[in-house]
């Protein structure tokens, strides 16, 4: 597993969150497994913190991607619906997902200590 990027905040559903970025941690892609899908919110999608707002679909198994803060979808990550497995390759710079414009406050999120001691 990568080093935990100390600039990035994240949540204990293993999200990342920076400036209206949202991607999958390192740890969520390796325990995924290889990713083959990305079911991504569409532009202009309100979506809330905690609550399902896409998939990802790896060889494993499927899970919900959930949103890390309120906001309306900005863009998407185009890279991520021709090459899926840029997830598990680079998670924390051409793996992100999507962004947003908040719309409320960042709901408490952990920094990377937290987040180390979290994932163990």
């Amino acid at each position: 597993m990568s080093a935990i990027p100390p600039h990035l905040s994240y949540t204990r559903d293993h999200e990342w969150f920076s400036d209206g970025v949202v991607g999958i941690t390192a740890f969520a892609a390796s325990a995924l497994g290889d990713v083959v899908h990305v079911q991504l919110p569409e532009i202009g999608t309100l979506v809330t913190a905690g609550q399902p707002c896409g998939e990802i679909e790896s060889t494993k198994s499927v899970s919900d991607l959930l949103a890390p803060a309120d906001g309306v979808v900005v863009s998407v990550n185009p890279l991520i619906v021709t090459e899926p497995g840029v997830v598990n390759d680079d998670p924390y710079r051409r793996g992100w997902l999507f962004t947003l414009r908040l719309t409320g406050a960042v709901p408490e999120l952990l920094d990377a200590a937290a987040y180390a001691a979290l994932v163990g």
